[in-house]
C-alpha cells in the first residue's frame, strides 16, 4: 500500500487562508498538528509512487500531513439499484440517523481533546484546519475530518479489518465521484462501514453490496450541505 506523502504546513496555510478566514469558531489562530493517528497499511511496489493527485487529494481543501494516501485501483461499482436513501439503508440493514444534535463548531487548541456524542462523530468542536478531501490508508484524527463535515464534505469510513476486496469496492464508490469526498479507515468505529455528514450518520453493521447504494444515496443527499458554504 502507498507510502506517506506530506506537505509543509506553510504551504497548506497559504492555500487555506481565504477559506479559513470565514470559518466559525472562537480560536482562528490554532496551530494544526499531525492529522494521523495510526498506520493501517504496508507499502506495495505498485503503490510506491502514490502521490496526492493519484489519491484525489485536494490540497486547497485542508491538511493531510502524516497520512498514507490510498492510490489503489477501486472496483468499478454496479449501477445504482435503489437511489432512495431510506429504502437503500433499509435494504442494506444500515442505521440511518438524521438531523442529529449539532454539537457545536468551536475551533480548539492543539492541547484540547474534543468529545463527540456519536461514533463516528458528525459535528462538534474541531481543529482550525480541516482534513483535505481525498483517499487515505491511515485513520485521520477526528478533530480534522469533523471540520471537513462542517464544510459540506462526506466521509466514507470503514473498519480497518474489512477485507481488502470490500475496501476496494468502497474505493470504487469514492472514485466514481470523488469531489468533496473523504475515504479512510476508522479504528474506533462500531460498524463495518459508515458515511457521515454534518449531523447525519449512515452506519452499516455488516458490509454488503447493498451498502454501496446506501452510501451513494447518502452522498447525493448531503454533500455540499454543511453549515459553512465552502465551494466543492
Amino acid at each position: 500500500m502507498p507510502g506517506t506523502r506530506s506537505i509543509g504546513l506553510a504551504t497548506v496555510f497559504a492555500a487555506l487562508a481565504v477559506t479559513l478566514g470565514a470559518c466559525g469558531g472562537d480560536d482562528e489562530t490554532t496551530t494544526a498538528t499531525s492529522t494521523t493517528t495510526a498506520t493501517t497499511s504496508t507499502t506495495t511496489e505498485a503503490e510506491a509512487t502514490c502521490n496526492p493527485a493519484a489519491a484525489f487529494v485536494d490540497r486547497g481543501s485542508g491538511e493531510f500531513s502524516g497520512l498514507d494516501l490510498d492510490c489503489r485501483e477501486g472496483t468499478e461499482p454496479a449501477a445504482v439499484s435503489e437511489p432512495d436513501l431510506e429504502a437503500a439503508a433499509e435494504a442494506a440493514s444500515c442505521d440511518l440517523e438524521l438531523d442529529l444534535r449539532d454539537e457545536g463548531n468551536t475551533h480548539i487548541q492543539p492541547s484540547q481533546t474534543p468529545e463527540y456524542g456519536t461514533e463516528p462523530p458528525t459535528s462538534g468542536d474541531h481543529d482550525a484546519v480541516p482534513l483535505a478531501d481525498g483517499a487515505y490508508l491511515t485513520t485521520p484524527r477526528e478533530r480534522y475530518f469533523v471540520h471537513s463535515l462542517e464544510h459540506g464534505r462526506i466521509a466514507i469510513l470503514y473498519n480497518p479489518d474489512l477485507p481488502e476486496e470490500d475496501q476496494l469496492a468502497l474505493k470504487g464508490i469514492f472514485l466514481d465521484d470523488p469531489e468533496g469526498m473523504i475515504l479512510a479507515p476508522y479504528e474506533q468505529m462500531p460498524y463495518d462501514v459508515a458515511a457521515v455528514a454534518w449531523t447525519n450518520l449512515l452506519g452499516c453493521d455488516s458490509y454488503g453490496p447493498e451498502s454501496l447504494d446506501a452510501i451513494r444515496a447518502f452522498r447525493d443527499e448531503f454533500r455540499g450541505k454543511g453549515p459553512e458554504a465552502i465551494p466543492l
